[in-house]
């Protein structure tokens, strides 16, 4: 029995240092944690129970035979975060570069197997170098096999990405697939191909960082929705963020006691709005005076930063929301903010987590970049995802609603539960003067008498008391009392319950 325990304590002792000292310092030296370093932040302190340690893979070419390490290059298992269960696993770039072996794939299925089951998170860290070549196929085998659970994963549990080193080739995909994405400033990428690859194919020079790195994708493709310092601000913000979400789609958002009151009034909302139609403000003022404790935590916000998406509380209460920003393109939907958008709402709707719209929209961004770049088709995205959204959907419309992009932006008619309107709203077809210029073309050149003819639209469109008479506009509400409406209505919208016609799933315009 001694021997045993002996032989036990010796293996565990093994796994816990990975590829070894040296390895662990070169890891240090390039700024970056260890697996283990990770989880030991990301959860809450002795809450981590590992399965699987003492896995090894089963490769016998290539002299891999001769080299094993028990866990293989992947800690797996599961803990709590706050106290609420998560499952996860860290690849550990000192075992092998992290690179993915058929035994690495099943630690990793396993967890997500598990987490599937019961109903909790799956949380990922990403270090590897991809697939394990020495194993040839079998690699390949593994990464679909967690593509697949990916899949099955995807709006019955949160699923997370932290990107913390190289993450290339088909590795790409499974953190695609997941509903978050944050990466590293520095220390990570992710790319199809590499740099190496896109000279010889392209003859064009480009290094990691601008191919797949952290601020690429953050701000540039969007495909990550975070670039963080370094990796203890990564992993903080990952706590933080699962805060905000349900265990799975069969648990309701988390609540938390506030001690901001509901019936908290703020005056200076009164004058947010500038008395210009054309002079911008910054929404983001409105979002965090009307949340409580001012606590908003923004998703994707240096991509396509004309539409705001992120995570809040009302009342303690959970909730999604999603923004016009009048201080880039006057707040115009263009591509890339109706694809940001409508995978939030998606995210949201998969989750029971209620979506709060605040819209100041002029329209679509014209162009000829934006209609070659199928306009169409990525503004129907956010269109198809608010129809589809069943969850609680409270709507204020603080400025301009103008055109289609009116109908977009969770109206009445996309089946809103409580739509408001601050006495600035201009709820219209289009701004007057276009308007007035396509009604009275006839008058073009006579400054006078378009600018009377303005002035008359405005007065008889630009306000929200034509859709308030039609009843697209539940209410006009003063700004200051804007946190107390929509909470009420939120609370009121609790027990919604909604379903869309029975199908196999819609064929969203991707």
């Amino acid at each position: 029995m001694q021997e045993i325990i002996k032989q036990l304590e010796e293996r565990r002792a093994r796994a816990q240092m990975g590829g070894g000292r040296k390895r662990i310092d070169k890891q240090h030296d390039k700024g970056k944690l260890t697996a283990r370093e990770r989880l030991e932040l990301l959860l809450d302190e002795e809450s981590f129970e590992e399965w699987d340690m003492f896995v090894e893979h089963r490769c016998h070419d290539f002299g891999m035979a001769d080299h094993t390490i028990p866990g293989d290059g992947v800690v797996t298992g599961s803990g709590t975060i706050n106290g609420r269960l998560v499952f996860v696993f860290s690849q550990d770039f000192t075992v092998f570069g992290g690179s993915l072996s058929e035994a690495h794939a099943e630690k990793i299925a396993k967890i997500m197997d598990q987490a599937i089951q019961v109903g909790a998170p799956v949380i990922g860290l990403n270090d590897s170098g991809g697939a394990r070549i020495q194993e040839g196929v079998s690699s390949l085998a593994g990464y679909a096999e967690v593509f697949q659970r990916n899949v099955e994963a995807s709006g019955v549990i949160p699923q997370i990405s932290l990107v913390m080193g190289p993450c290339a080739g088909g590795a790409v995909y499974s953190p695609a697939m997941t509903d978050f994405i944050f990466m590293v400033k520095d220390t990570s990428y992710m790319f199809v191909t590499g740099p190496d690859v896109v000279k010889t194919v392209t003859h064009e020079e480009v290094d990691q960082e601008a191919l797949g790195g952290a601020v690429t994708h953050a701000s540039k493709s969007g495909i990550a929705q975070a670039a963080f310092e370094d990796d203890l601000h990564a992993l903080l913000q990952t706590r933080r963020l699962m805060d905000f979400l349900p265990a799975s789609n069969r648990s309701a958002p988390p609540r938390r006691p506030t001690p901001d009151p509901l019936s908290r009034q703020e005056p200076s909302l009164d004058t947010l709005v500038p008395a210009s139609p054309n002079k911008p403000y910054d929404m983001k003022e409105l979002i965090h005076k009307v949340v409580d404790e001012q606590d908003f935590f923004e998703v994707a916000p240096d991509f396509a930063s004309n539409i705001i998406t992120g995570f809040a509380r009302i009342d303690g209460r959970s909730i999604g929301v999603v923004a016009n920003q009048p201080m880039v393109l006057a707040g115009c939907l263009d591509i890339d903010s109706s694809r940001k958008a409508a995978r939030f709402v998606r995210f949201c709707d998969s989750f029971n987590i209620p979506i709060l719209t605040f819209v100041d929209v002029p329209g679509f961004l014209p162009g000829t970049a934006q209609e070659h770049g199928g306009i169409i088709q990525h503004g129907a995205k956010l269109l198809y995802a608010f129809c589809e959204a069943t969850v609680p959907k409270v709507t204020v419309i603080a400025r301009k609603a103008y055109g289609g992009a009116y109908d977009v932006m969770s109206s009445k008619h996309l089946r809103g539960d409580v739509n408001y309107a601050w006495p600035s709203a201009e709820i219209a077809v289009m701004g007057p003067k276009g308007a007035v210029e396509i009604i009275f073309r006839e008058d073009i050149g006579d400054e006078e008498k378009i600018a009377q003819r303005t002035e008359e639209y405005r007065q008889k469109f630009a306000n929200p008391f034509v859709a308030g008479q039609k009843g697209y506009i539940d209410d006009v509400i003063m700004p200051h009392n804007t946190r107390a409406r929509v909470g009420r209505s939120l609370a009121m919208l609790q027990d919604k319950r909604l379903e869309n016609p029975p199908k196999k799933h819609g064929n969203i315009p991707l």
